[in-house]
């Protein structure tokens, strides 16, 4: 399995946008094979910082995650808003 956590620094101005798409983007995600979860939480002492945290079956399936329409369309708005830090842990 692969677990992801990729960080999300926003603005005061860009949240709500960078949520909204966050959240269309964790409920596609979650639909797609090979997914074993995904979610998006906002820091309880951070206004300024959201984090996606996705766990994957396999490389496979994470590869066909990233090469997605949707992600392509819902990443690509948030990087256009936002700053983002991955990591990466394969279990």
């Amino acid at each position: 399995m692969i677990r992801l956590n990729c960080f999300i620094q926003v603005t005061e101005e860009t949240r709500t946008a960078v949520l909204a798409a966050a959240k269309a983007l964790t409920e596609a995600s979650q639909k797609e094979a090979g997914c074993v979860s995904y979610d998006i939480f906002e820091s309880a002492t951070r206004p300024d910082v959201l984090m996606f945290c996705e766990t994957w079956a396999d490389a496979e399936a994470l590869e066909a995650h990233s090469k997605s329409e949707t992600f392509a369309k819902y990443v690509g708005e948030i990087k256009a808003l936002a700053k983002l830090k991955l990591e990466k842990f394969e279990m």
